[in-house]
């Protein structure tokens, strides 16, 4: 494999690949985060939000399944190797559930209606990934640092699956599938949700994703000579990463995040073509444009200090069962109601 492609370029195609199953969940499968969220709230459904539970409960059981199998370090992947800042994860994860119900969609989902063709996105897109840089490493990094820099160690554990397997005598390998396991059927005892085959397909083609990234890189970084990080998929800094490499290719490296954002607009684009749904679009309102943008700026920024967005701490770090993912998730949620209601309702109390 090696002497085919270099190992940049081997687990950017990991990324693209999985990116692209991602990309025809979103458009065929229509797996959102806000659209779940707005379906919950105001469609009174829970069967998108339900394809999250899916999602989650695959890939924690299959994460740990090839941690068991010996495919996966788990103290390797990314969110294992963090200290994990509580304060961090709910500012950041309120700010990123705001900023997304301001610009309409996540960054993932963005993508996804790129993909389709939707010009809107395209310029959300760009602002994200541009806000992500700037307080990853740009101007506003020592703000964040100044704000966030504490971080909480986790006493003698790490995640979920460990605090388990303490107390329960049992291995962090099994008590991590047991848990996943309880989230699968927790999501699956709902009678509507086990008869839509659809959705608890396109749930699982979601959850399986961020299996692949993991075990992918996994066996480069096992493998290869380079320092390979094992990393799944998340759309936040890989949006700015992938702008960046698109400036400066020649001197720079080609990364699974660049192949997972590229292959996420792939796997729309297709998946739009088959749904007949592709045709481009422009924003009429300047004034919905500029609150989009400023969304998407609130996304960028808020995905970083809670190191990940939607995907990347909903289900990747999930996956994993850090302390993290939970909580993250919550707040995300909790700020995408706000900012939902700010839209819909506005915030004068009812009469």
């Amino acid at each position: 494999m090696f002497d085919v492609f270099s190992e940049p370029a081997l687990v950017a195609l990991i990324g693209l690949v999985g990116g692209v199953f991602l990309g025809l969940a979103a458009r065929i499968g229509r797996f959102c985060t806000l659209g779940a969220i707005e379906d919950l709230y105001y469609g009174e459904s829970a069967l998108r939000l339900r394809m999250w539970g899916i999602a989650i409960g695959v890939a924690v059981i299959g994460t740990f399944g090839l941690s068991a199998a010996g495919l996966l370090d788990l103290g390797n992947t990314l969110y294992m190797t963090r200290d994990w800042n509580l304060l961090g994860s709910v500012f950041g994860g309120l700010v990123f559930g705001y900023g997304m119900a301001l610009a309409g969609n996540c960054g993932y989902g963005a993508l996804a209606r790129l993909g389709g063709g939707d010009l809107r996105s395209f310029l959300i897109v760009l602002v994200m990934g541009l806000s992500a840089y700037v307080t990853l490493g740009g101007p506003l990094s020592g703000l964040r640092i100044w704000a966030f820099g504490t971080y909480v160690h986790p006493a003698a554990t790490s995640s979920y699956a460990q605090a388990l397997s303490a107390l329960s005598g049992l291995s962090v390998n099994v008590s991590g599938m047991a848990i996943g396991a309880v989230i699968l059927a927790l999501t699956l005892a709902n009678h509507d949700m086990r008869r839509s085959f659809s959705h608890v397909f396109w749930g699982a083609v979601v959850g399986l994703s961020i299996v692949s990234g993991w075990a992918g890189t996994h066996w480069v970084a096992a493998h290869g000579f380079d320092a390979t990080a094992v990393v799944s998929h998340t759309f936040s800094a890989p949006i700015g990463e992938t702008m960046l490499y698109a400036m400066t290719s020649s001197g720079n490296t080609i990364s699974f995040g660049t192949g997972s954002v590229i292959g996420v607009l792939l796997g729309a684009f297709l998946g739009s073509l088959f749904k007949g749904h592709f045709r481009w679009e422009a924003c009429d309102d300047p004034r919905e444009l500029g609150r989009q943008l400023f969304g998407a700026a609130l996304m960028g920024m808020g995905a970083v200090v809670a190191v990940g967005c939607s995907v990347g701490q909903g289900i990747s770090a999930f996956s994993v069962l850090a302390y993290s993912a939970p909580i993250t998730l919550l707040c995300i949620l909790a700020g995408a109601a706000i900012g939902l209601r700010q839209l819909i309702l506005g915030f004068a109390p009812p009469v």
